[in-house]
């Protein structure tokens, strides 16, 4: 009787040494070489952005800076209702023709926003290469060379960067972790992602794709996916799924993205993806949309338990081994995510203790996504993902 509450903490014990496991192996973008080649091919940078005034400016600022010699970008002004554009224009002005801002047509019928300012860029790029990237992102001088150096090396169709998660507030500290620790324990390292021979394990990162031009016109550029909360994913395996090659790669020297800065946006953002985004990388079906809820709350369910039967000890409501279960398992989890903030958030390890709070968030994210089902909204438009 003595064992089963450490009998019980198992699977606390094996879930945090089976993400450090299937984390292990990630290739690094700064192991490709910095230096362009001779026959450097044009790269089209392509910037979806709605309501970006905050992030333009920096974003359009660190993509000028790069080192690659042959390059343009395109920025798509997604009829924003702040001053995105205007910013985008006094830049482009003074970016010796390097720079051109064009405004988004009136979103049609089926189209999610982003999608349908990727394609008007595309449309009107000139490059060998496309590099799509959100305007919430910050590049490296060397991120465009890398990658494109890897890219050709390794003959890939699609390549993406994840870069590092810049977490600003309280808020983004607390709960963007949790999502990402979800993501990676269903998805591993970058070389399990690489390596997989299933088309459900395959995903990239939409704030940085690079796609060849040929291929991505053989599978219907973003018109093949107009109609997907989370296109990156969905391009990743529709590429994978035509015979074309994908990689993904870390690039936390080479990029940086703000995601988000408040609670309202965090919810919102995750609200968006994290169910009906689901949906479509499970590619499972009437399956899928009945296990993909169970999935999605098991993980902050997990981690709330033990430290609500503490509370619940505490009031007398549980004793003995239920009590000492919950110790264990919550002892654990500290300890796991101290580890988490100080080796891979780079925060104090004292955030650890947030974690309850953290997956309370996540859990209440995961509830109302999968209440409004396909139903997602953004930047103040409503789609129905499909």
């Amino acid at each position: 009787m003595h064992w089963w509450p450490a009998i019980a903490s198992l699977p606390w014990i094996i879930q945090p040494l089976a993400m450090l496991w299937r984390a292990r192996g990630s290739r690094t973008l700064g192991a490709e070489s910095g230096v362009a080649a001779p026959d450097a091919p044009l790269v089209s940078v392509i910037v979806p952005a709605r309501n970006e005034a905050r992030n333009i400016e920096a974003c359009l600022r660190s993509i000028l800076a790069s080192t690659y010699p042959a390059l343009e970008v395109i920025v798509v002004d997604d009829r924003s209702e702040d001053a995105t554009g205007a910013i985008a224009r006094a830049i482009a002005e003074r970016a010796d023709g390097r720079v051109r801002v064009v405004e988004s047509r009136p979103l049609e019928a089926g189209w999610m926003g982003k999608q349908w300012a990727c394609a008007q860029g595309a449309a009107l790029a000139c490059g060998e290469v496309f590099c799509f990237t959100d305007a919430d992102t910050r590049h490296a001088p060397d991120l465009i060379t890398r990658s494109v150096n890897a890219m050709r090396a390794r003959g890939a169709d699609l390549f993406s960067v994840a870069g590092r998660q810049e977490l600003g507030s309280f808020w983004e500290r607390v709960v963007q972790p949790q999502v990402f620790a979800m993501l990676l324990a269903r998805y591993g390292s970058t070389e399990v992602v690489n390596r997989s021979r299933r088309i459900a394990d395959k995903i990239a990162n939409g704030q940085c794709l690079f796609m060849r031009r040929e291929a991505y016109d053989a599978i219907g550029g973003h018109a093949a996916v107009r109609g997907k909360a989370a296109e990156d994913v969905a391009l990743a395996q529709l590429f994978f799924e035509r015979g074309k090659r994908t990689e993904l790669i870390v690039g936390i020297e080479q990029l940086e993205t703000r995601m988000y800065t408040s609670l309202g946006e965090i919810v919102r953002g995750w609200m968006k993806n994290i169910y009906a985004g689901g949906l479509d990388a499970m590619r499972g079906g009437a399956v899928g949309r009945v296990f993909l809820p169970l999935l999605l709350l098991s993980a902050p369910v997990m981690m709330l338990a033990p430290p609500l039967t503490l509370v619940a000890a505490a009031f007398g409501l549980v004793g003995g081994g239920v009590t000492l279960w919950a110790a264990i398992a919550t002892g654990i989890m500290l300890v796991w995510w101290a580890v988490v903030y100080a080796r891979f958030v780079r925060r104090s390890p004292a955030y650890a203790l947030t974690f309850p709070l953290g997956a309370a968030v996540l859990l209440y994210v995961i509830i109302r996504a999968v209440a409004r089902g396909r139903r997602v909204e953004w930047k103040g438009r409503e789609y129905r993902a499909g």
